[in-house]
């Protein structure tokens, strides 16, 4: 009795905190062995946990566990593709402890709405069969290269990840991804003589147009750095295929503590990785009939696409949703709100949102695009952001905030300039919002935080030096909006030679809640 009139009176966070520890303190954690003992839940799970590993990925993200991860597995427990993922950590943060108590099993919940009916759906997913370290078990990583079934490369390392360095490919390990890649991939080469047969499928996730080519161009640039023998960049150039992809599913960061909690009670295990999506899924891979074979899964569910060409797909996804997101997610947060959901709920945010995508972005897309299919899948995208299950963090959204503006929508904004010369006024509210955000008002250990009346949050992005820079040299708001409108550098492009843009975003600088 104590211990619930003491709950009763703490906060409201802490409290769904504390019971999710008590709650999960007596429950099972997801493993091979409570399967073992619960074998109602996935009566094949042995038989799953046995099949041949045939992926390496990079990243251990939810995006790919929610979709890649799960086109997989899907494709697994029909019996079609039968491989497993060895999944590789790239970056230095965190680390691969929860992988490896759960041996690599976790499970995933999708919820939303699709074709009318609710849908709320648990899936045990075993498709990854190990989670190694770049940093710690490089030699193991290298190893993967010498097994023939393993043919596909899949990655996700974040829009910033597929860049040019100046990176050490006989580092254990090299720093960048494409530097990592094309380690691996000179492995390959070395472990089967060049064989054609040997050649890779390759299929990056990040959101960049023409992933694949240039992730492709980097790789073979890393090769001619290095002075890699000329048979392994003909290796490179004739025998493996190097995809451009993307994908589409809302699949937020970690679960809030109450969304934990009552999933871990509705099905009676504890899971540290458990994620959570929404139904709608999409995985667009540009490839010929040689890739789908290779890509056997793609069987198992509509949602996986492998066409000669994605550009619609692409577009559409890019600048509509992701689009959207990048343009509001500022604008709600400096709002005081959290979600997308509560952006959604709210009738201001709403219709910026609603307004915004259909009103300024979709006549902009810098694709043939037809208005009613433009139109269609924006509303779409507008009834996935009202899914009354999804909490999707807009701070996370926020992550390497500079980038997605300068990919998602700086194409949009451009081309709508080259329709009319009609300000988007919405648009350029989004991005003075864009402008506070990134205002960074702490600077700890390499680290920046901007305010939100009164509270710190995280500014994770690339360029928030740069920002910080500007703020502090800036003699006002105006200031700062001309700064780095200006900077071609940063934009590949003059914003402010832009009729009426550059005016309407300092008007806005004013009307955005500031930070202090």
């Amino acid at each position: 009795m104590r211990l619930f009139l003491f709950l009763g009176v703490c906060h409201s966070k802490w409290r769904h905190e504390s019971v999710l520890y008590f709650l999960t303190m007596s429950l099972p954690l997801l493993s091979p062995a409570f399967l073992d003992s619960h074998p109602e839940i996935l009566p094949n799970h042995k038989s799953l946990l046995a099949l041949p590993e045939k992926i390496i990925q990079f990243g251990t993200g939810v995006l790919l566990r929610g979709l890649p991860d799960y086109f997989v597995n899907k494709a697994n427990q029909q019996g079609i593709f039968n491989g497993r993922i060895v999944v590789v950590k790239s970056t230095n943060s965190g680390g691969t402890d929860s992988f490896s108590e759960q041996q690599n099993i976790f499970s995933h919940s999708i919820r939303g709405i699709e074709n009318g009916n609710q849908i709320d759906d648990l899936v045990i997913n075993t498709a990854i069969s190990r989670t190694l370290s770049a940093s710690n078990h490089w030699d193991e990583i290298l190893e993967c290269a010498h097994n023939p079934e393993l043919k596909i490369v899949i990655s996700n390392t974040t829009e910033v990840g597929i860049q040019l360095t100046d990176d050490d490919i006989f580092a254990s390990p090299p720093a960048s991804f494409p530097g990592k890649l094309t380690a691996y991939l000179f492995e390959r080469y070395k472990a089967f003589a060049g064989s054609p047969e040997a050649g890779m499928v390759i299929v990056p996730t990040e959101l960049i147009v023409g992933n694949g080519p240039k992730l492709r161009s980097i790789v073979l640039e890393q090769a001619s750095r290095h002075n890699l023998e000329s048979g392994f960049i003909q290796w490179l150039e004739e025998s493996n295929h190097f995809c451009s992809s993307l994908v589409d599913r809302i699949v937020p960061g970690k679960p809030d503590a109450e969304t934990i909690e009552e999933l871990s009670e509705k099905h009676g295990f504890e899971d540290k990785l458990l994620i959570v999506s929404e139904v709608y899924r999409l995985w667009a891979i540009e490839g010929n009939e040689a890739v789908r074979s290779i890509l056997s899964f793609a069987q198992a569910d509509s949602g996986v696409v492998i066409e000669p060409d994605i550009d619609l797909f692409r577009e559409l996804k890019l600048r509509l949703l992701n689009g959207t997101h990048t343009l509001a997610c500022g604008l709600c947060f400096l709002n005081g709100l959290d979600t997308v959901r509560e952006s959604m709920e709210q009738p201001e945010t709403a219709a910026f949102i609603s307004n915004v995508m259909l009103g300024e972005l979709a006549p902009a897309i810098p694709y043939p695009v037809n208005a009613e299919t433009a139109s269609t899948f924006g509303n779409q995208v507008l009834d996935r952001f009202r899914n009354p299950f999804i909490r999707h963090q807009l701070i996370d959204i926020t992550v390497q905030y500079t980038a997605k503006m300068k990919m998602r929508n700086i194409p949009t904004l451009l081309n709508h300039y080259q329709k009319t010369d009609q300000v988007p006024a919405l648009f350029a509210k989004g991005f003075a919002a864009f402008l506070r955000f990134m205002k960074p008002v702490i600077h700890k250990e390499e680290a920046y935080y901007g305010d939100r009346n009164g509270e710190p949050y995280s500014i994770r992005c690339d360029s928030a030096a740069y920002f910080d820079e500007k703020w502090k040299n800036a003699a006002s708001p105006l200031d700062l909006a001309q700064q780095v409108m200006s900077d071609a550098s940063l934009w590949d492009a003059d914003l402010t030679l832009l009729p009426g843009f550059a005016d309407a975003v300092k008007q806005h600088m004013a009307e955005v809640n500031s930070p202090a």
